[in-house]
């Protein structure tokens, strides 16, 4: 049966993977599969955060606006 897969055949595979993509490499894909297998779980489920509305932030004031002190001079060195 071509689905079942022992310990054996997983580590040929993992020393495979590990010669072909390096060690540095390896950790980067493991994550990034995780990653969107959570995306499309959760795409699946309909837990999406894009229907919440978000609240936006007040506008930062621009110091040019309020008028800044002037300097009265700068040195130069």
């Amino acid at each position: 049966m071509p689905g079942n897969i022992g310990w054996q055949g997983a580590i040929i595979i993992l020393v495979v993977l590990l010669v072909i993509f390096g060690p540095k490499r390896l950790p980067e894909m493991g994550r990034s599969l995780g990653k969107g297998m959570r995306e499309f779980k959760d795409s699946i489920t309909g837990k999406d955060d894009d229907d919440v509305p978000r609240e936006i932030p007040p506008p930062v004031p621009d110091e040019s606006v309020t008028g800044a002190q002037p300097r009265e001079r700068d040195s130069v060195s």
